[in-house]
């Protein structure tokens, strides 16, 4: 992969719509969320452009396709890998430094390849959320939420986050993610709560008293948000962010409205 320059259209281009996508987050939100700029299929030069706006997240869906930018742009960029994590992938994810979390963990097996495949040099542990499948849609990854009726000790989440917390130091579970029904973003009003952001936000107060009760309470040596222990929510893409951090999400994922429509997936 070339690192091949925007051009100064694109560049202004890229500028004008990262410019109103922070303006609209701002707006939406009374705290300072992390916007992942979402670059799957995009060139690099298109990543560097945005980095030269002082912009530092960054989202792949590819593991190849991360490897090969993260290889020629910038080293302080943080990565954040958004797609399907396969456990036989996990050595080349742990082998990109920058790689600043992965937001898709959804099994035991991928944790272990995980902790097991990162490199002792690194000074911190790689943060990792546990995406949750809040639609129940067959076609979406992720484990099921949590209800309050039920033995968080017995489910898959709940056996997922302990053994990260116990078995894998080389991972800080940070939080949850959730992709959510296209169907409800299209389709709910302004003034509407979206179910599925509903049900990461309770997922994640019954996880929490889970963990406090298992761990204790100070979460901040163990899990959560460095420093303050927060377990994170992943929410909102370019549809629905707006509803995402007005329901509290601490992370939202942004590709289409700063790059521009995505190219269809190489076929070769």
């Amino acid at each position: 992969m070339a690192l091949d320059p925007a051009s100064p259209e694109r560049k202004q281009e890229i500028k004008d719509c990262l410019g109103a996508i922070r303006e609209r987050v701002a707006t939406a939100s009374s705290s300072s969320p992390t916007l992942v700029a979402v670059s799957k299929y995009k060139p690099a030069g298109d990543i560097l452009a945005c980095h030269e706006l002082g912009h530092l997240d960054f989202g792949e869906n590819y593991v190849q396709e991360l490897e090969e930018k993260a290889k020629i742009l910038p080293s302080d960029i943080r990565w954040h890998f958004i797609g399907t994590l396969q456990s036989n992938k996990a050595k080349t994810l742990a082998l990109i430094p920058n790689l600043y979390s992965i937001q898709t963990l959804g099994s035991v097996k991928a944790a272990n390849a995980l902790n097991k495949a990162l490199s002792s040099d690194r000074t911190t542990p790689l943060r990792v959320l546990l995406q949750v499948n809040t639609s129940g849609e067959d076609a979406k990854s992720g484990l099921p939420p949590l209800s309050s009726s039920e033995d968080v000790s017995a489910s898959e989440l709940g056996k997922l986050a302990a053994h990260v917390i116990r078995e894998c130091p080389a991972l800080r579970l940070e939080g949850l993610m959730t992709i959510g029904s296209l169907e409800l973003s299209i389709h709910a009003s302004e003034t509407e709560k979206n179910a599925d952001f509903e049900r990461l936000k309770q997922t994640r107060d019954i996880l929490k008293a889970y963990l406090e009760t298992t761990f204790g309470e100070d979460g901040t040596k163990q899990w959560g948000q460095e420093g303050t222990g927060k377990l994170l929510l992943s929410m909102g893409m370019s549809s629905d962010f707006e509803t995402a951090l007005k329901a509290g999400s601490d992370i939202i994922r942004v590709g289409s409205s700063i790059f521009g429509g995505r190219p269809p997936k190489p076929t070769t």
